[in-house]
């Protein structure tokens, strides 16, 4: 091996830490990849334990390794759990009740004990400060930074680790803000601080706070976790650039990962998207649905022409399932897509009306699923599916790890098959079928918020336990296609090594149309493009980028902007009518209308710096089919009949490209297992993905509108 050509990539997840070793083999092209336990007490411990194993296993030393490519959900968690740090919010003097008021309307009408989320920060620990700017960023009282300077003790004396400073209008004259910053600072070192103004330089009060106070709330924890991961990685030899995933599907650098972490609390599930993307872009798979199901989580993507959808919000910690609005809201740039709590871990019940509920408590990895035997006894999904015999003991985590199928049946007979007066194999599939159709309802409640459905496309499955479910998952979305791409059970840490170096700089600066200045959007643009270009540097310093430019624009008068592109060139008077133009056209293609006589307004601007892009993939001749013979036979349980049926055993590593099986039949490898349903032929494609298609004429679902 060359030196330094390797690139790890690692990604910790709520259950198991995924970690991939790219450019092994000869000719640099081979892959080894390691699924390990989740560590909670340092996660850092699980990370190291996957980067030893992945390196033994392909006889690499550490200095081989010229870039480490990381994503983590510990930013997620500490939100949702509340293990963030004391947190304390200096805002102008007469708004500290803006968190919680909140944006004052009612996510559920007619929910008299409705819930919100509690804001990060107690009212106590928000703090007035003395000053006003007027919405043009001019002063209307100056900051007096004498009672700021008073306030110090009072942090102090709560200990106060972290603080959120957020001004009114600060996103257009952070002077303020930078002024209160530097007395923070100067007083108290050892204390975080987190600026509106660069955190989240936008309009709109509420979500500016929320962002502002959620990124003070967990930069100490990631501080402390990103330094003791490169000291470790360090120490064991690893010394290279480490790049961490940010949630909009880019890859940036430590220190700016450290400064803002909540900028990676989707990273995770963002590297996912990106590997889907790509296998969509592979396949000329024009609609795609992303599936990524592991131990705790299971996140739902919609993909067209081979880009995820991207949004500016995001919502953590939602009180009511699928309910917009019932979270703690996040300005940052993100790939939108939908989470809920099913994964392999999610525990199964039965309630008080006699039915069977299945997550979103987990049962992590300490002690993990009873079939695990570290402790665990409350059913799982992943006891269910060992039941039902999706998952052989013998191909888990390549044999590393021996379930107990026998602890499995007990704990789906006592917590759901005794109640429901159930066998343990139809209690565990009334399981499955639960969290399946949970998966369902989720996906189909997301397309219909991006005016789509889930019918008609391409599902993409990727991590531990989506393969063992996606075909049941295509019978609910009346999908006609799978495919599993090569090392799914890791998917997201292999989107880590797809995704590019990119940095995205937002600006609230307002303009109407009709009233444009050329001048100040190009300023706001040259200082944008400075900043991205400052963070983009560190990992792709020959300058070699692409610039993406967007702004977010609206009727005058209406309350939500659409996002239209802007062109990358010094901007001139006539650019107001090729903005006027472009704003028309994506909004017909939104809403199928225009508003006649209307001015349109700018209120804010993005731009993003991408390097370090992914080659387009090159086609791949369709290989001669031929038949697949199993290396066993099983029974497992079919869906079709409730019933089990003899099904053919797998091993993916012996199937060639062109080789064909019909379900039902289990595809085994290291990481996860693929169930082929009773209603789907398998093929391997040219690139040695696993491709389900529904036998039949293929009238439903997938292939409509499909260019392959």
């Amino acid at each position: 091996m060359t030196e330094r050509n390797l690139r790890l990539a690692a990604d910790i997840g709520g259950t198991f830490t995924d970690v991939v070793l790219d450019g092994t083999g000869a000719d640099g092209s081979g892959r080894v990849t390691a699924k390990v336990l989740t560590t909670y007490r340092d996660p850092a411990d699980g990370v190291l334990a996957g980067v030893r194993q992945v390196l033994e296993d392909a006889g690499a030393d550490p200095a081989d390794v010229g870039l480490v490519l990381h994503g983590t959900t510990l930013a997620t968690n500490a939100l949702i759990e509340r293990r963030g740090a004391v947190t304390a919010l200096l805002t102008t003097a007469g708004h500290r009740d803006a968190l919680e008021m909140a944006f004052e309307n009612r996510f559920e009408q007619y929910d008299v004990d409705i819930d919100r989320p509690a804001p990060l920060v107690p009212r106590p620990l928000r703090l007035p400060v003395p000053e006003r700017l007027d919405a043009r960023g001019e002063v209307l009282r100056p900051l007096d930074l004498d009672a700021v300077a008073a306030l110090i003790p009072e942090l102090q004396r709560r200990q106060v680790e972290s603080v959120a400073v957020g001004l009114l209008h600060s996103y257009v004259n952070p002077d303020h803000e930078r002024r209160v910053g530097e007395l923070l600072h100067d007083r108290l070192p050892d204390v975080a601080v987190s600026l509106s103004s660069d955190v989240c330089p936008e309009i709109r009060e509420y979500e500016r706070l929320s962002t502002a106070c959620a990124n003070a709330y967990v930069k100490p924890l990631m501080g402390r976790y990103l330094a003791s991961l490169e000291r470790q990685l360090r120490a064991l030899g690893v010394d290279c650039p480490v790049l961490l995933m940010t949630s909009g599907g880019g890859l940036t650098t430590l220190e700016t990962a450290a400064e803002f972490p909540i900028r990676l609390v989707e990273s995770g599930p963002a590297g996912g998207a990106m590997l889907a993307a790509r296998v969509a872009a592979e396949g000329g798979y024009e609609r795609v649905l992303s599936f990524d199901m592991g131990g705790t989580t299971a996140k739902i993507c919609l993909i067209d022409h081979g880009k995820p959808l991207l949004s500016r919000a995001f919502e953590v910690d939602r009180v009511y399932r699928f309910k917009k609005g019932s979270g703690l809201p996040v300005r940052i740039p993100v790939i939108e897509m939908v989470e809920i709590g099913a994964g392999g871990g999610s525990i199964a019940s039965v309630d008080k009306l006699a039915r069977i509920n299945v997550g979103p408590a987990s049962a992590g990895s300490e002690p993990g699923p009873a079939c695990y035997g570290r402790g665990g006894e409350a059913a799982t999904v992943t006891d269910a599916d060992v039941v039902l015999g999706r998952i052989q003991s013998e191909e888990f985590a390549g044999g590393r790890m021996r379930l107990d199928a026998a602890a499995a049946e007990r704990a789906v007979l006592r917590d759901v098959g005794e109640p429901q007066g159930m066998t343990a194999p139809l209690a565990a599939f009334g399981i499955a079928e639960i969290v399946d159709e949970n998966m369902a309802a989720a996906a189909r409640a997301h397309a219909v918020e991006w005016g789509t459905d889930a019918a008609s496309r391409t599902l993409v499955a990727y991590g531990g336990a989506a393969p063992l479910h996606a075909a049941a998952l295509a019978d609910k979305l009346k999908i006609d296609r799978i495919v599993v791409p090569t090392g799914a059970g890791v998917g997201s840490a292999i989107g880590f090594l797809l995704a590019p170096v990119s940095y995205e700089v937002v600006r609230s600066r307002y303009q109407r149309l009709s009233a444009f200045d050329a001048a100040a959007a190009n300023a706001v643009m040259a200082g944008m493009h400075e900043e991205a270009a400052a963070v983009v540097r560190g990992a792709a310093p020959d300058g070699a980028w692409r610039e993406v430019r967007r702004a977010f624009m609206r009727y005058v008068g209406q309350g939500y902007e659409i996002a239209v592109p802007v062109p990358v060139e010094t901007l001139t008077a006539d650019h107001a009518a090729v903005l006027r133009d472009a704003f028309d056209a994506e909004y017909r293609r939104l809403y199928g209308r225009l508003i006649p006589n209307l001015d349109v307004e700018v209120l804010s601007w993005t731009l993003t710096l991408v390097a370090r892009e992914p080659a387009a993939p090159e086609p791949v001749p369709a290989p001669a089919p031929r038949a697949a013979e199993p290396a066993r036979r099983v029974a497992l349980f079919d869906a079709a009949t409730a019933e089990f049926r003899d099904a053919g055993v797998y091993r993916r590593d012996a199937l060639a490209p062109g080789m064909r099986l019909r379900g039902p039949a289990l595809v085994v490898e290291d990481q996860t297992t693929t169930v082929v349903g009773s209603g789907f032929e398998l093929s391997v494609d040219g690139r040695g993905y696993l491709v389900q298609e529904r036998i039949g004429d293929g009238t439903r679902g997938g292939r409509q509108g499909d260019g392959s």
